[in-house]
Order: C-alpha cells, then structure tokens, then sequence
C-alpha cells in the first residue's frame, strides 16, 4: 500500500510541506534503477531516493547521501537549480508531481514494475527516467486525474464488483474488507463502510505489520504493528530500510541454504560412491589370493607362460590367472603381491576420505541449522565462518554531501591525524571547534570552484556538533586552508598546530 493513491496523496501534501522555498541542487543515479534527488534551502538538503526496481518500488527519504566517485550519473540537467512551486497529487492515480520553475513537472509515476519519474515541460514529456518504458513518453498528464463517483446510487450499480470500480482502494484495503466481513453486510451497510474507510484513508496513522515473510505497509490497522506513524515521510522510510534489509537477508539465505544444501547434496553422494568402492575393495582379495597360488604352484608354471588355470585353495573351483610372459614365476607373484599392497592402502585411503568427508557433513548440517536459524544479516553472515571475521576497511571519516560538495568529519583523535595527514589535500578547507576537544572537519576542494559560504556554515555546524561545545548555543569554529596545518613530532594524537586562522560562530548541528 506504500504506492496507493491515498498515501500518495498525503505524502505529496506533505513533501509540499516539506519543499517549500527549497531549490532542487542535484539529480543523479549511482545504482541500476535509482534515482537520488537532492533539494537545499541554503541551511539544509532534503533528498528522495527512487527505487524503481521492478520487484520493489519505493520512495525513501534519507537524512543525507554520500554520492559515489564513479559510476555516477547526473540526470534531467534542465532542472537543476530550478525552485520548487508546489508538490501535487493526481486524483485516483498513483502519482503525484513536483512543480518546478519555468513550467517544469517532475512526475513520479509509482505504477509497481512500470514505475518511472519523468520530466514534462508545459504537458509534454521532455525526459524520462527508465526510457525502457516507451509509452511513458506519450504520458497525457491533463488525463490523469480520473473521478470516481462515490454515491450510493453508484454503488448499487457496481455492485458486488466493488474491487473493479473502486481500484484506487488497492489490494490491502479490500483485503481487510473480507477480514472484517464487510462483504456480508448489506448493500446500504456495506457503502457506509466503505465510506468510513476513506474517510480513515484521508487521515491515516500508518501501520507496519507482517504478512507472511514479507513485511506489509498500511493506511488501515493490522494485526500486531511492528511499527506505527503519524508522519508518511518518517513511515515510508522506515518501511524502505526495513523491507529493503529483510529482502536482503531473504535471499543471502535463500543463496546459503542452496550452496549448503548441494555441499551436503554432494558430500552425501560421494560418502555413498566411495562406501561402496571401499565394499568392493574390501571383499575383493583376489591380487593376494591370486601371489599365493602362484607361489604354491610353481612347479606347474611353464617359463613364457601368459595364463596359468589353477585350483582354488578354499573350493573345487579353477582360476584362470594372467600372466606376464616375460617375467619368471616368482616376479609375477611379486606384481600381484604388490597390487595387493596397494589395495590395502587405497583402502586406507578410502577409509580416512569418508571419515574426512561425514566430519564435513556434520559441520554442513550445523551450518544449515544455523542459516535456518538466522534471524537478521549480522546472524546470518557469522554463519560464513565464525572463526574467522570479514576484513573491513573503515575509513576514519564520515562523509556528508552538501551542495554536491563533500564534507569529511574525524572519527576519533587517531581518525583525526588520518583524515587530516593522509586523506586531506592543501587545497581542502580545514575547520575545528575553537580551544576544545572535537572532530577534524575536512572540505574537499574541487577544481575551479571557490567553496560558498553556505558550504563553510554548514560544515562548521558539523564541526561544532562533533565536538565538547555541541550543546552550546553558539560555538566558535576555526576555518583554514589545510596547508596552513602541521603536525609537531611527539604531539598527542588529534594535535595539530593551525599557522593561520579564521573564526565563525555557527549553532552545532548535525
């Protein structure tokens, strides 16, 4: 229910909210269908995030986003910078749109595997998103608002094919309108019902519950919540992470479970191959048998002989028995000596394989149990190899992304050294908090772009928060190139000496 109508509608109202006096600074895509919008005020960004995965689409709305350095492409260009007008929902259609300045549309058409953003100019669609889509680009947007008449006198007439009439209710409010037996109402009873479930649609508290393994987004109760909302932006996020992190895990199980299941698939199969080589090894003595009736019949072996048909010491039985020709009859009681020699040993061998292989079945079958087990990713992954923790790098910053320029903030005191020693470049703007403990701030220079004074506030107000002032009113930040900071030999760690500075008051903020 995350792309119905009527959360679309509140979202919208909301985001309009939201956007207003906002200016839209970036629009780029780093991964297969999505989208990453970034709108500023000059004291902060807002982003949306599309996820138009045709298994999964959904908006989002991070708190900040990190663009990648490669891989990224920027998009719609027409409208950067453009101002924000309005945000506005299509009546009955599960889109809404961003009015833009100079006539601009931005359009988010949430249409399941066919969603896609497009960029119309006055009615006429300039841009798109998925361009797969092609009938998108013929889109009539004067069309898309499409009344439905809520009447009685309709409902009779539509009726028992509510569902068909009705469509923009979506499947989860019709499902719980058989879950609350509404179909067995009367006709008068059941139109009042379905005219107090819009008007709870129109002012909805949003509910995240489960619906089998998956997790089920709702504008109407559900039965034990994980999680309710008041705020659609809050609620639509949180609902993004937490389908997006339980479909992950979903299929690195699914993964483990089959590479497990055909390990075991494949130890099981090899312990019954090789058991019953080992049986036929075993009750098949007849190189032994064969050296010992030579070496008593040696008398009856004429010299060239390449066969000699003899009796079997333990029945009445004759065995014809190969012989090498050029060798004496002694030598080839010795090869087959030998070949019994080496049975005994493949035996062995055999033996310790399928001890080696049941001990790797046993630790398989514990791994399946605890993959079956696993109840989120972190227990999921430690299923891997318990004894031996993935290597990760961590880098010694964090990074924020403002006004497409990219703001580093310490991590620690040794972190500090390392973003500011390593990481940092003389061009760089260095920030600190003034005489107290705090986070090194870095921003990154990019060529040919003086750094805004939007920019420098905004990366003070993180210097500010990340330090022993971050609850004062106001905080005194050093800023400076980063040429003009060194770092003296046998000064604690985090210490540096700043040759020139610059001092601005800014409210810590994160």
């Amino acid at each position: 229910m995350h792309n119905n109508y009527y959360f679309l509608r509140q979202l919208s109202h909301r985001l309009n909210q939201e956007l207003s006096g906002f200016t839209l600074v970036a629009c780029f895509s780093q991964n297969k269908e999505e989208l990453i919008l970034e709108f500023n005020n000059s004291s902060r960004s807002f982003f949306i995030k599309a996820s138009l995965l045709s298994h999964f689409c959904c908006l989002s709305f991070p708190a900040g986003f990190t663009r990648a350095r490669k891989n990224s492409v920027d998009l719609f260009s027409e409208i950067i910078l453009k101002k924000v007008e309005s945000v506005d929902s299509f009546e009955n259609e599960r889109c809404f749109a961003i009015q833009l300045q100079h006539a601009y549309l931005l359009l988010f058409k949430m249409h399941g595997n066919r969603a896609n953003v497009l960029l119309v100019k006055e009615n006429i669609v300039v841009g798109m998103f998925r361009n797969h889509l092609k009938a998108d680009a013929s889109l009539d947007v004067t069309k898309l608002n499409r009344p439905l008449d809520f009447s009685f006198a309709q409902f009779e007439r539509v009726y028992p094919e509510l569902s068909s009439y009705y469509f923009t209710l979506g499947k989860v409010v019709w499902e719980y309108w058989h879950r609350q037996h509404y179909n067995r109402l009367t006709v008068t009873e059941q139109w009042q019902q379905l005219n107090r479930i819009r008007k709870e649609l129109e002012s909805p508290t949003y509910y995240l519950g489960k619906q089998g393994e998956s997790i089920l987004f709702s504008l109407l109760p559900v039965e034990d919540p994980i999680r309710q909302f008041t705020d659609p932006i809050e609620a639509i996020t949180y609902f993004f992470h937490e389908f997006s992190a339980l479909r992950t895990f979903q299929l690195e199980r699914a993964t483990q479970l089959k590479k497990i299941k055909d390990q075991i698939n494949g130890t099981i199969s090899y312990c019954q191959h090789t058991e019953q080589k080992l049986n036929d090894l075993v009750h098949d003595q007849h190189y032994q048998l064969w050296g010992d009736l030579i070496m008593a019949h040696l008398h009856r072996i004429m010299p060239g002989a390449s066969s000699v048909t003899l009796p079997n010491f333990y029945n009445d039985h004759l065995i014809m028995i190969k012989l090498k020709p050029d060798l004496n009859p002694q030598r080839n009681a010795e090869l087959y000596y030998r070949k019994a020699k080496n049975q005994e040993i493949e035996i062995k061998q055999l033996r310790d394989s399928i001890a080696r292989k049941k001990q790797e079945l046993e630790i398989l079958q514990t791994k399946l149990q605890h993959v079956l087990h696993a109840t989120d990713l972190k227990s999921l992954r430690q299923t891997n190899d318990p004894k031996t923790p993935s290597k990760r790098i961590t880098l010694p910053y964090h990074e924020f992304l403002f006004q497409g320029f990219k703001i580093w903030v310490g991590r620690n005191a040794e972190s500090n050294d390392e973003l500011t020693l390593k990481y940092g470049y003389k061009e760089d703007l260095w920030l600190h908090a003034k005489d107290v403990a705090g986070s090194h701030v870095l921003i990154k220079y990019q060529a040919g772009k003086n750094f805004p004074k939007e920019v420098i506030e905004r990366a003070a107000q993180l210097a500010a928060y990340n330090s022993k002032r971050k609850t004062e009113t106001l905080c005194p930040v050093i800023v400076t190139p980063k040429k003009f900071v060194r770092k003296r030999k046998g000064d604690p760690a985090g210490t540096v000496v700043v040759e020139r500075e610059k001092v601005i008051m800014v409210e810590p903020r994160l």
